[in-house]
C-alpha cells in the first residue's frame, strides 16, 4: 500500500450527516469507526507520514495528530466528550499477543466483582462529580478543528457497562434477585452523570451528532434479560436520545452483542438513529439493513474476525458486496464491524478503507 489512496475525496461533515439520516443516496461512501487503537494509529502515521510538521512539544500536538489521522483515512469527524475520568475499576493485566501488541499488556474488567457490591461500597465510593468534568480538548476543536469536518460527541451512555463493571458481571446477576434497589440506584447515578456531560458536550456548536457507546451482549443474548435491561438500561439512553433530538442532532449507538429482542425497543422506543457493532456470528450488516434499513442508519460491519483472517481480495470483494446493497438511498457508513484493533492486519484495513474509496456503483 502506497502513502496516499489512488482515490482522493473531499471531507464533507455534512454529507456525513445526511448520509446517517439516510436524506438520499450520498455522493460518495462516507467511512466511520468508533476509534482506531493507538498502535494502528502510530502505524497509520508511520505509513501515510503524518507527523512531518507537526511539533511534538506544541501543547495541542494529540488533537493535530489526531486531525491527521482522521483526515487521511477519509473521517470527517472527530470523536471528542468530556476529558478522561479514572474510575476506579476492577481490572486484570494479560499479554498482548496481537502483531502492533501493547508493551505494557491488555487489560479487562474482572466480571467476577466490582468495587461496589454492596450499599456500604456505593456509599464509599468516589463517585465523580459531572459538573466538574473538563472539556479541554472539545474547546479546543471548537475553535481549531478545520471546517469541513465535525465533533461527534460521546463516548457516552454507558449504562449496562457501568452497571457491569462498578458491580462485576457475576455480582450483578446475583444483585439483580438480591439487591434490586442497589442496582437501581446505580442505573440512577450514571444516567445522572451523562445526562449533566451530555449537556454540557451539546453547548459546543461543532458538536453535530452524539454517539452513545454501551455493550450490551454477548453472541446468544443480552447480558441480563430484555426485562432488565428495559428497567435499568435502557431508560438511560432514551433520555439521552430525547436530549440529543431536542438540539436537532442525531443519536447513533455503538453496542456489541445479539440485541435481537431488544432491538424493536431501541429503534422504536429510545429512539436511536444509527447502530453500530456488527458480528457476523450474531448477525451481518446487510441483515440489518434488511430488517431494520428503513428506521435506523448501519454504521460499519465488515466484521472483524473476517478482516483478521482474510485476504486483501477478499475485503476487496465483501465491501463491494456490502455497499451493492447499503449504499443506495443513504443511511450506510463503511467501516469494521467493531473497531481498528491492533490485531486486525494493517494491510486489510487499509485494503477497506481504499475500496470505499473506490466504489462506483
Amino acid at each position: 500500500m502506497s502513502r496516499a489512496f489512488a482515490v482522493p475525496i473531499e471531507t464533507n461533515w455534512r454529507g456525513l450527516i445526511n448520509c446517517i439520516m439516510r436524506r438520499g443516496t450520498p455522493d460518495r461512501v462516507y467511512h466511520i469507526e468508533l476509534f482506531l487503537d493507538p498502535e494502528v494509529q502510530q502505524a497509520v502515521c508511520r505509513e501515510f507520514d503524518l507527523l512531518s510538521g507537526l511539533d511534538p512539544d506544541d501543547p495541542a500536538f494529540a488533537l493535530q495528530r489526531q486531525i491527521a489521522i482522521q483526515r487521511a483515512m477519509g473521517y470527517d469527524y472527530v470523536v471528542c466528550g468530556p476529558d478522561a475520568v479514572d474510575m476506579p475499576f476492577h481490572r486484570a493485566i494479560t499479554d498482548d499477543t496481537a502483531d502492533l501488541g501493547r508493551a505494557n499488556g491488555r487489560s479487562y474488567i474482572d466480571e467476577h466483582t466490582g468495587p461496589i457490591t454492596n450499599w456500604q461500597e456505593y456509599e464509599a465510593f468516589p463517585w465523580p462529580d459531572p459538573a466538574q468534568a473538563t472539556f479541554h480538548a472539545m474547546e479546543w476543536y471548537q475553535e481549531h478543528l478545520p471546517d469541513d469536518m465535525c465533533v461527534i460527541g460521546g463516548l457516552t451512555g454507558h449504562f449496562c457497562e457501568w452497571l457491569t463493571w462498578l458491580m462485576g458481571y457475576e455480582t450483578l446477576c446475583y444483585a439483580l434477585y438480591d439487591q434490586r434497589d442497589l442496582v437501581q440506584a446505580l442505573s440512577e447515578r450514571t444516567l445522572d452523570y451523562f445526562e449533566v456531560t451530555l449537556r454540557r458536550q451539546l453547548a459546543y456548536d461543532r458538536v453535530q451528532a452524539v454517539w452513545g457507546s454501551d455493550d450490551m451482549g454477548f453472541r446468544s443474548a443480552t447480558l441480563i434479560s430484555p426485562a432488565d435491561m428495559r428497567a435499568f438500561v435502557l431508560p438511560g439512553h432514551k433520555r439521552l436520545a430525547e436530549m440529543t433530538h431536542e438540539a436537532g442532532l442525531p443519536y447513533l449507538l455503538h453496542a456489541c452483542g445479539n440485541l435481537r429482542e431488544i432491538m424493536d425497543d431501541l429503534v422504536d422506543d429510545v429512539g436511536i438513529d444509527a447502530r453500530h457493532s456488527y458480528e457476523d456470528t450474531i448477525e451481518s450488516v446487510v441483515d440489518f439493513v434488511d430488517t431494520y434499513g428503513d428506521r435506523a442508519a448501519a454504521l460499519g460491519g465488515i466484521d472483524v474476525d473476517f478482516l483478521c483472517r482474510a485476504t486483501e481480495e477478499q475485503v476487496r470483494q465483501r465491501v463491494r458486496d456490502t455497499l451493492d446493497v447499503c449504499h443506495e438511498g443513504g443511511g450506510y457508513c463503511l467501516g469494521t464491524g467493531n473497531s481498528v484493533a491492533n490485531y486486525i492486519p494493517l494491510r486489510n484495513y487499509l485494503a477497506m478503507v481504499d475500496e470505499g474509496r473506490r466504489y462506483a456503483p
